[in-house]
């Protein structure tokens, strides 16, 4: 055996002997340890401890105050809906030609809100990226409510509530049937399947957890309550086989519809020839918007819950905060280029009409809707380019309630701004929102943040087993000896 062949021999077996190596020009991609899921080295019994600590424990204070708020204006909102619906639709600012107004805009502002629980619950599980395992849950409820407020509008907006049921494709003695051209149609198809999957999805999530608070239930009422709703859980090999193939058939589906929904809902605007609406591009740009608006959601909604419950700083680490702030960052800039690439279309077409219109929002009477739309949705998102901005807590919240307002003023900016100067200078028209059209839209926000509070009370809002399954030792591969383990 030549020198060289020795000497290659040894380096192999050294380095068969040390998988895990450091050189002087930087330490080898192996080497670099992922951020732990759960911190401080808890065990999966703090996990479970910590997590049914907040549905065991007593009901705070803050809790009560916060859903008689939250409920106050929820009531406020649903007395509106019947005023309306006993009075007539004029009692909102809706008028000709701007027949959509406020009811449209909250409609898409909350769709839109929905779509990023989805994508983090859902495509990033697919994809095997742990870090969303301990905000999944919570995303997943945001997702769920989101979609039950938007679904209050398309109801309550065609006037005649009681026909709302022609809105399916019911057989009835009047031989009538829906249109299937219609956006509205559309609109029904999407959110109903959207509802009915992404709730679908939600729930079966949380089967092996309501089984823990079945199983440590102390009251005859809890477990007997807890005992239903976990469907007869055990936890053997048999049941966890089939509910992991039925939570991957349900991610995938809810994925797809995390696209299509998206796409049918911008198909209200960009099937119709209403200049400011007409454009092939309506797609992609709301479906960055809605992930956009959605993981600023997320971030709102998780910064005080961490406060609130302390033991959840373990579990929902800046690092995963970090992360969604970086998703904001990317999605906040591809809104970025999609308002520059809109701009850039109205003025190539050579159509005045489209020309017009864009001029309009930005000199009319409406432009400071426009102005404060484009300062907040081009600049916020920029901040989380920096590290010491995404790390400042406070400040992450206060971005993300702005990054919210922001695509509200979008939502309005297009559906109304481009209905008030139509083709013909006579039919042109200003809305202005009345005292009905503001409680409605405060009234969702109170039913979108009572159904929220309640479920951070009688439901585990972290995902317990996927968790705990994470943890170092939990996995049969896991060697504390070699490399940290998996």
């Amino acid at each position: 055996m030549s020198a060289s062949t020795a000497q290659i021999s040894d380096e192999s077996t050294l380095t068969a002997q040390s998988p895990v190596t450091s050189h002087d020009s930087g330490p080898e991609l192996s080497a670099i340890a992922r951020p732990p899921q759960v911190l401080n080295n808890r065990g999966p019994l703090w996990v479970t401890d910590a997590v049914c600590s907040i549905v065991e424990g007593k009901t705070p204070l803050w809790w009560i105050i916060g859903i008689s708020i939250s409920g106050t204006f929820a009531g406020i909102g649903g007395a509106c809906i019947l005023y309306m619906i006993c009075t007539g639709v004029g009692v909102w600012g809706s008028n000709s030609p701007c027949f959509w107004a406020w009811d449209i805009t909250n409609f898409i502002f909350w769709v839109s809100m929905a779509h990023a629980g989805s994508l983090i619950s859902a495509l990033l599980f697919l994809t095997r990226q742990k870090w969303s395992i301990s905000i999944s849950r919570s995303a997943e409820a945001m997702t769920v409510f989101a979609i039950m407020c938007a679904g209050v509008y398309p109801a309550i907006h065609i006037g005649r509530v009681w026909f709302v049921w022609f809105l399916f494709p019911v057989p009835n003695n009047y031989g009538m049937w829906p249109n299937f051209s219609s956006p509205l149609l559309w609109d029904v198809f999407a959110v109903t399947s959207y509802l009915t999957v992404s709730s679908l999805f939600w729930f079966a999530g949380m089967i092996p957890d309501l089984a823990v608070l079945r199983d440590r239930a102390t009251t005859k009422i809890r477990k007997f309550a807890y005992g239903i709703v976990s469907l007869g859980w055990l936890g053997s090999a048999r049941q966890w086989r089939h509910f992991e193939m039925m939570y991957v058939l349900l991610a995938g589906i809810t994925s797809v519809l995390v696209v299509t929904v998206t796409t049918i809902v911008s198909s209200d605007c960009a099937t119709s020839v209403v200049p400011g609406w007409h454009a092939t591009i309506f797609p992609f740009y709301f479906m960055v918007g809605a992930v956009y608006s959605g993981s600023a959601a997320v971030l709102t909604l998780l910064l005080p819950l961490r406060l609130a419950y302390p033991q959840l700083k373990d579990l929902i680490t800046p690092s995963h905060l970090d992360k969604v702030c970086k998703l904001l960052l990317f999605m906040g800039s591809c809104v970025g280029y999609v308002y520059v690439f809109e701009l850039f279309t109205a003025w190539y077409s050579g159509n005045p009409f489209e020309r017009g219109t864009f001029w309009e929002r930005f000199t009319g009477g409406y432009s400071w809707y426009a102005i404060t739309c484009l300062s907040i949705n081009l600049t916020i998102p920029q901040f989380f380019w920096f590290k010491k901005v995404r790390q400042c807590l406070p400040l992450v919240f206060v971005l993300a309630i702005l990054c919210n307002v922001g695509m509200w003023f979008e939502r309005f900016m297009i559906v109304t701004t481009s209905l008030i100067r139509d083709f013909l200078p006579s039919s042109w028209g200003n809305f202005h929102a009345t005292i009905v059209d503001i409680l409605t839209a405060t009234g969702t926000v109170g039913i979108f943040f009572t159904l929220f509070l309640l479920f951070i009370r009688f439901v585990p809002i972290v995902n317990m087993s996927e968790l705990k399954a994470t943890l170092p030792g939990s996995q049969p591969s896991h060697n504390p000896t070699v490399g940290g383990g998996h």
